[in-house]
């Protein structure tokens, strides 16, 4: 694999292949090319291949699931992915704050549950 478009679906194996410092350069060089104004290109560059690697991992997680229904709902794959990884940093913002110790991927999953284009496009 020798470029990163997240307009375009990846294929899991090849992606997957990959180690995760070859996805975050593939990812930060798209970003560099087309988005070179980014504030935080560096964590926005980790966000997405965070994002890439779940969707990868198919049935495993709903994030795959989420990805086919925001684009279902009228997201390019792009946007689907930016609107995931909203729900991601919220989820990792609450469990970094949390006092508790319980297993916040139920949280997580949830809220990608009630993810939708609508949702999403509201913030934005």
């Amino acid at each position: 694999m020798r470029e990163y478009d997240p307009t375009l679906n990846l294929d899991p194996v090849k992606w997957s292949s990959l180690d995760d410092d070859q996805k975050l350069q593939l990812v930060q060089e798209y970003h560099e090319r087309f988005d070179s104004d980014l504030p935080e290109l560096a964590l926005h560059s980790v966000v997405h291949t965070i994002i890439e690697n779940q969707i990868a991992l198919g049935n495993e997680t709903p994030v795959a699931a989420t990805l086919a229904r925001l684009e279902s709902g009228g997201l390019d794959r792009h946007d689907a992915v930016h609107a995931i990884a909203s729900v991601l940093v919220n989820y990792l913002h609450e469990m970094l704050s949390a006092s508790d110790t319980k297993n916040h991927n139920d949280q997580y999953f949830e809220a990608l549950a009630k993810l939708t284009a609508e949702s999403w496009r509201s913030q934005i």
